[in-house]
């Protein structure tokens, strides 16, 4: 429920209001622009009566949104949400780009990546330390050792990192040595897990499930928001269709869906989406012209011999040259590198 303030809404009035809210049981954000103030009521107000409130002259309208998400919809929070990390924002007119290795594999595959992604401009250093598979076969991720590498390789190229966190059972060493914790694809709905990423003031990179909607992984979001942390960043890495071609169906309308439903910053990953080397960079081409906030996308120096995913990363040599080509596309739709 949102209550819209009139311009001459006296503080104390205001005061009183806020408190009445508390008093029953809900939790009041005040948002103050220059030609608006709202005070946005959080939690079910399905059983609340609009005329109660009708008796303040401060109030000029009571409006009832109907999404079931509160706290990452627009209406509550009007302006877009940039996330500050070590200096770099997500969410600003800049265009962010988290680029790296599905996996960690070694200490010289890390380095050797990582260098060649900071020379090229990007601004973050993906890698999977504990990698959730579909068979039970496949290469797992080298867990506490993989992270120690990403560790070293920020210490050697500055780039903050990220890596998916596969359950609260390593959280505290998540806290304290990654830049963003991402959620991946499988987790999106572990909402006891995003219970827990709600309570601590870390960057979340919440990635849309393999079949779930927009108002899915919006309501995943609240759960992490609910909690205390503003800090999310929506992934749309593609979703299950019939078609079997890809690896998934990218939905580049989930951009300007979500800019329009949500305050929230969306990034793309079109290496996950596609699932094929070839298709990255004009997906990533795409994204950038629909509105992405970002590119997350996997690059490997030795695609051919990956323990994971080699066949939908780019070398860095490729990765460079998207790079020059995303500049061009950023410039025309008014947002920068």
């Amino acid at each position: 429920m949102l209550l819209i303030l009139n311009k001459n809404a006296d503080t104390s009035e205001i005061n009183i209001i806020k408190e009445k809210i508390y008093k029953m049981g809900f939790e009041v954000n005040e948002i103050k622009e220059i030609n608006y103030h709202i005070l946005s009521i959080i939690g079910d107000t399905t059983k609340i009566d609009p005329r109660i409130f009708e008796v303040y002259t401060a109030i000029d309208k009571v409006i009832f949104v109907q999404e079931p998400y509160k706290k990452a919809n627009r209406l509550f929070h009007p302006n877009n949400t940039e996330i500050n990390i070590s200096n770099k924002i997500i969410g600003g007119n800049k265009i962010s780009i988290i680029a790296g290795p599905c996996s960690v594999e070694s200490h010289e595959q890390i380095i050797t990546i990582a260098k060649a992604l900071q020379m090229s401009g990007a601004n973050f250093l993906r890698g999977g330390a504990f990698k959730p598979r579909t068979s039970p076969y496949s290469f797992q991720g080298l867990k506490m050792e993989g992270l120690e590498l990403l560790k070293y390789a920020k210490q050697e190229t500055g780039l903050p990192i990220v890596t998916e966190i596969m359950s609260t059972d390593y959280l505290d060493d998540y806290i304290e040595n990654v830049d963003i914790i991402q959620v991946g694809a499988r987790n999106m709905q572990n909402y006891e897990l995003l219970k827990e990423l709600g309570k601590i003031n870390k960057p979340i990179l919440l990635k849309r499930g393999l079949s779930s909607t927009i108002e899915e992984l919006l309501m995943s979001a609240e759960y992490i928001l609910l909690g205390g942390n503003d800090n999310v960043i929506l992934c749309e890495r593609g979703i299950r269709t019939f078609e079997n071609y890809t690896r998934n169906t990218l939905d580049l309308s989930a951009i300007p869906a979500i800019k329009k439903l949500s305050h929230l910053p969306i990034i793309v990953d079109p290496s996950h989406a596609t699932g094929m080397w070839w298709m990255v960079e004009p997906m990533a081409l795409a994204a950038v012209a629909a509105g992405a906030d970002g590119l997350m996308i996997e690059v490997h120096n030795d695609p051919e011999n990956a323990l994971s995913d080699g066949n939908q990363s780019i070398k860095p040599e490729k990765f460079k040259q998207l790079m020059e080509k995303l500049k061009l596309i950023a410039q025309a739709v008014g947002r920068e590198m």
